[in-house]
């Protein structure tokens, strides 16, 4: 049921609310938000489509002379956090972003993700739904608040208390998150020390990535109140597992039907053509796609064998060790589970790059390859080269390089936020290779 100018007017009063989030998120996926009194004044500024900010201060935005931009907020993504103090209650509505003259801003991702929804209207399907599997590590912060590398626990693969001390922490947000709507599915302590997951229901795909901006707010407030640094980063810590954000993906048509179910799939995975098709546009753009799905430097530290992160291009049923599986169930749940994508990842965009990957795939009839049921982690070299499976990009300059040789996944960016992305990317890998590290120091400096 959709949330009305009135229903937020109503709630602004009844729940006390004094200051309005207007929440929109950046190129490289970081939510920003401009905080406005509830006056009656600015509310109706707000929900007319009045509520201006300085586009120009923003990564991958404009430049400082066209620099006015404007925040449409999406009323169905109103929501009253449950935390506040004496001076009352915050609100927050997620917003589009306008230009001056009115349009939709080519550099907003949110907008971007709608681009590609509607090209996905264009071919004859009706939603494309996500579940996210989102990971983060909760650690100590010093004694002047700044975080530590030092976990709160000694907890593994679904631990319980007393050896996972983070467990009111994780389940005070999953409270958090219940009393703002998300219907959570799953919350449990991951497979390295300090290492978290809460899954949510799966929603079609603009929902959902709205949600996981929501949920990383909400993780790290919560940690804070406890003391506690939550990160998102893919891999904080050597030597143990990074943390990914497996994306479960389906397909509907306007009946609401599943177009990734067939029952009488001749190859016996009860996948149609459609869901072949869609996988084959994954598989062939996967190799280009990477800078998106993995944006930083750190995120290559996790992608390496021997931590449970994908690192071949392939696909398989209930085999883990691949890029993309097919998880077991089937009919209206039948879905593709992407591994390779951790949390950095702006979810606008990658999801935004992954339907049109899966579209290209489904409009040019794109086989998808046979399934690999090995385990890859054990193959060599030359049984992987046999097999046709090829290695993911090791560096950010490598994905960076095979993002620019891809049409499909640029034009799923648009090409200001394709230049903008590569811009900004190609800085940080200048910096870090410039960058003299303490491995450098240790290994180089008695030696020569």
């Amino acid at each position: 049921m959709a949330i009305t100018a009135a229903d937020i007017r109503h709630e602004v009063e009844e729940k006390n609310v004094t200051f309005l989030r207007l929440m929109f998120t950046d190129i490289l996926g970081i939510m920003k938000n401009v905080e406005i009194p509830a006056t009656e004044e600015q509310l109706n500024k707000i929900l007319s489509n009045k509520a201006m900010f300085d586009g120009s201060s923003i990564e991958g935005f404009v430049r400082i002379n066209e620099s006015d931009m404007y925040l449409y907020p999406d009323l169905n993504t109103w929501t009253v956090f449950p935390w506040g103090d004496e001076n009352g209650a915050v609100g927050g509505l997620i917003c589009d972003v306008y230009t001056a003259e009115g349009e939709p801003f080519a550099g907003d991702p949110r907008g971007n993700l709608k681009k590609a929804l509607r090209h996905m209207e264009n071919v004859g399907y009706k939603s494309f739904n996500l579940g996210p599997e989102p990971e983060f590590f909760l650690f100590k912060m010093d004694e002047l608040g700044n975080p530590t590398t030092e976990v709160n626990d000694k907890g593994g693969y679904f631990d319980l208390a007393p050896t996972d001390l983070a467990d009111n922490t994780r389940r005070e947000i999953v409270n958090v998150l219940t009393k703002m709507g998300f219907e959570v599915e799953a919350s449990h302590h991951e497979v390295a020390v300090g290492q978290h997951e809460i899954d949510f229901k799966y929603a079609d795909v603009l929902t959902a990535c709205d949600k996981i901006q929501l949920f990383k707010l909400v993780v790290k407030t919560i940690a804070r109140k406890h003391g506690l640094y939550a990160t998102f980063m893919a891999k904080p810590k050597f030597g143990i597992n990074g943390s990914g954000m497996h994306c479960n993906m389906s397909l509907f048509d306007a009946d609401g039907k599943n177009v990734f179910f067939d029952p009488e799939d001749p190859k016996g995975m009860q996948l149609s053509e459609t869901a072949y098709q869609f996988l084959g546009g994954l598989i062939k753009h996967a190799y280009s796609y990477t800078a998106i799905m993995n944006p930083t430097v750190n995120s290559y530290k996790r992608l390496v064998p021997g931590y449970e992160a994908p690192v071949y291009i392939a696909w398989a049923g209930r085999n883990r060790s691949p890029l993309i599986r097919v998880p077991a169930s089937r009919g209206v749940s039948t879905r593709l589970e992407l591994r390779s994508v951790d949390p950095t990842a702006n979810p606008y965009l990658a999801l935004a790059v992954l339907l049109e990957s899966g579209l290209d795939g489904i409009e040019n009839k794109i086989e998808a390859p046979a399934p690999v049921e090995s385990n890859i982690y054990a193959m060599t070299v030359e049984e992987r080269k046999a097999a046709g499976i090829a290695d993911l990009p090791s560096t950010l300059h490598n994905a960076l390089k095979a993002l620019q040789e891809d049409e499909v996944v640029k034009a799923a960016l648009g090409n200001h936020i394709y230049t903008s992305f590569l811009e900004a990317k190609r800085i940080e890998w200048s910096s870090y290779a410039a960058f003299v590290s303490q491995w450098e120091v240790d290994n180089y400096l008695d030696l020569y």
